[in-house]
């Protein structure tokens, strides 16, 4: 069995632009501005690289963050630009991403695997011509698993309750289990390819409490 590599490109999906901030398609962007502002790193736009980069450090280990800004469905043209600059094969690649099949408080890690309808994963296959990258899968719920009369498309590009926002910004902590100047703990084994000690810390967040509907559902 092949051993798993380091992870060197750490990359969060989401679109540009303040109107998509806090949107429940943006969470893969809130991981790695956690990750950034753990580290005390900071992002800058990179036009050859068609998105926003930080550099830093993990578990002694030199990584980048990449946030495209190319929209959710282009995302692969980012990630390709910076791999093939900085020779980044697809195992070394994490991809940060709002998850549909998982509530909210939920997340799961795994190589490779479907796309789910998801475009943004489904175009950095594409652009890879593989989908052997890793996926950090953050629950986002289902529109019709939450009780909400919204089509997918509008539930992904509208902002989560605050409760469920909670349930997620709690997931990105636990995975990043920062501390005040550095990222440790699970963002180390993710550095370090060590996917099955990680995946079995993070398994307690595979199957959360059931939650509970919302007032405003319909």
């Amino acid at each position: 069995m092949t051993t798993p590599k380091a992870i060197r490109l750490i990359v969060g999906l989401g679109n540009p632009g303040s109107e998509y901030s806090r949107t429940r398609h943006n969470a893969g962007f809130w991981f790695v501005d956690a990750v950034a502002r753990h580290a005390g790193s900071f992002f800058h736009e990179e036009r050859k690289f068609q998105g926003e980069v930080c550099k830093t450090r993990i578990a002694g280990n030199d990584v980048w963050l990449l946030k495209p800004s190319t929209y959710m469905n282009r995302s692969g043209d980012a990630v390709v630009a910076l791999a093939l600059y900085y020779k980044i094969t697809p195992d070394e690649i994490l991809v940060v991403h709002d998850e549909l099949d998982l509530p909210p408080g939920c997340m799961k890690i795994k190589q490779g695997g479907g796309n789910a309808g998801h475009n943004g994963l489904k175009d950095i296959s594409a652009k890879l011509s593989t989908p052997n990258f890793w996926r950090l899968r953050l629950g986002t719920g289902h529109p019709r698993t939450l009780g909400f009369a919204q089509q997918v498309a509008d539930f992904v590009l509208s902002a989560p309750s605050s409760e469920h926002e909670s349930a997620i910004e709690t997931c990105i902590d636990a995975a990043i289990k920062g501390m005040k100047s550095r990222v440790s703990m699970e963002i180390d084994g993710i550095a370090n390819g060590d996917f099955a000690s990680v995946t079995r810390k993070l398994s307690k967040f595979s199957n959360p409490p059931k939650a509970r509907k919302p007032e405003n559902a319909k």
